[in-house]
């Protein structure tokens, strides 16, 4: 098949979260299985020229009242996978979506640009070995930046008599990021009027809305958060049109080279599943940078997480005065909001011995977390997919969930009888410190259990195979 991906962010070019690892990762794992993928998404600050060469192909599009100019830059790490970079000047800024001073005010008009730019890809760049994608391809959307991207398909395309053939799908990351804006905004987009009530939901235009409903399939990150959106308490106000289109959903691999503790360059020392020694030499490690006290005999807990509402970090910080008493250490890694962050350094405040708090985004270091850490705390109130837990299990971290969408379908709950599970679910935001307590006395009172439950973790295949093969059935309809 013929595919192409249209992302606002694609590892390694650009990425705030999730969405960059699977737009970089899923389209290889296709290209493995014969396929022939090419990948748009925007050129942001011109930081990676040096990866992508400029083919000399231009395009101009009318949006907003105002031509817009792109070029088209190609990185080809294969003969039949091509990332292709849109370079116009509203992408060259210092961040994706926005900066200190908030979200940019025309990102409809930036995503808009991104999303007609990168329909003209497989007619106009030769970006695969052997030429251009063609006319005959599946358009893979998503989130709402590309989500008018199917209807642009059935605007501009079809009625000319172009990718008459081409099917449309859309995933949805995260379901609460909905591109909503006023409903006069429409007259921006180079739709005609007739295409004004597929825009609409209510009295705003939602770019999300648009793609589910001019989109052939859509497929959610987990059979979970799917089974959510349908729900008024999950659909975030968009349930009664999931229920009414085709959905599906697929979990998320990662890329299991990458994240590899028998080769990863990040981590002290290496050990596999069927040679664990190495880890608690990562764990020393990992304690003597952060300034612990190198103490093997203690649980390490960790939080790998973006510091906002969603991610639940606020049911850590209640448990503050608790975790703080108990012989354990807790190491926290995240940048978001303020009063997360600084709740997270008083914590490191008030035992030092036992606490630390790096606030930032540090890839090099989340590796080594996962190496170090016997215990993953992944609080979320909801959670689409997830990955933290799926690092952790590779690496030996035992996960510590809530029950929610992607974490529900990836962790299973230990059993002490069985000796089956990955980790430790909980239901309420406020049964994190049971799930807690649970971990905490069976890493004392049942040390084989913790073992069996790293094996159990370990053991899983995380890649993005089995994901690959659920999604070519999406595409062949």
């Amino acid at each position: 098949m013929n595919l192409l991906f249209v992302s606002s962010e694609v590892a390694p070019f650009s990425q705030t979260g999730g969405l960059g690892d699977v737009c970089g990762a899923l389209p290889i794992a296709l290209a493995q299985r014969g396929h022939r993928v090419v990948v748009v998404s925007p050129a942001y600050g011109r930081a990676n020229d040096h990866l992508a060469w400029d083919t000399g192909v231009t395009a101009r599009f009318w949006l907003f009242g105002e031509q817009h100019d792109v070029r088209y830059r190609v990185y080809r790490p294969q003969d039949n996978l091509a990332f292709v970079l849109i370079d116009s000047l509203c992408f060259r800024r210092s961040g994706i979506y926005g900066d200190s001073n908030g979200v940019y005010g025309d990102n409809l008009m930036r995503f808009a640009l991104l999303c007609r730019a990168a329909l003209e890809v497989p007619r106009r760049v030769e970006a695969l070995a052997d030429g251009r994608l063609g006319d005959e391809f599946v358009l893979h959307a998503h989130d709402w930046h590309a989500a008018l991207a199917p209807l642009y398909l059935r605007a501009h395309y079809h009625p000319v008599g172009l990718y008459t053939r081409c099917r449309s799908v859309l995933t949805v990351h995260n379901a609460a990021h909905q591109g909503r804006y006023a409903a006069s905004e429409f007259g921006g987009l180079d739709l005609s009027p007739r295409h004004m009530e597929t825009t609409l939901w209510g009295d705003t235009l939602a770019a999300l809305k648009t793609g589910l409903v001019s989109a052939d399939h859509v497929t959610a990150v987990s059979p979970s958060f799917a089974r959510d959106l349908r729900t008024p308490e999950g659909g975030f106000g968009l349930d009664a049109i999931l229920r009414r289109v085709p959905l599906t959903g697929i979990l998320n691999g990662i890329d299991t080279t990458l994240w590899d503790p028998a080769s990863d360059k990040h981590v002290p020392q290496a050990y596999s599943l069927h040679d664990m020694a190495g880890k608690a030499a990562c764990k020393a490690a990992l304690q003597r940078e952060l300034g612990l006290p190198v103490r093997p005999e203690v649980p390490l807990f960790a939080l790998v997480s973006r510091l906002d509402g969603q991610k639940g970090v606020d049911s850590v910080l209640r448990l503050a005065p608790w975790i703080l008493e108990q012989d354990l250490q807790f190491v926290a890694l995240g940048s978001g909001a303020s009063t997360l962050q600084n709740g997270l350094k008083g914590m490191e405040a008030r035992a030092p011995h036992r606490a630390r708090a790096i606030i930032g985004f540090d890839v090099p270091l989340s590796h080594r977390i996962y190496a170090g850490a016997d215990f993953l705390l992944v609080p979320s109130l909801f959670e689409p997919c997830g990955l933290t837990q799926l690092y952790a299990m590779r690496y030996g971290a035992i996960p510590v969930v809530r029950a929610t969408g992607g974490l529900r379908d990836s962790v299973r709950p230990w059993g002490p009888v069985s000796h089956d599970g990955t980790g430790w679910l909980y239901d309420e935001p406020d049964q994190l410190g049971q799930a807690m307590f649970w971990a905490f006395r069976t890493w004392w009172d049942h040390p084989s259990s913790i073992h069996q439950l790293r094996v159990n973790g370990m053991s899983q295949d995380w890649s993005w195979g089995p994901a690959a093969e659920r999604y070519e059935a999406v595409y062949q309809g």
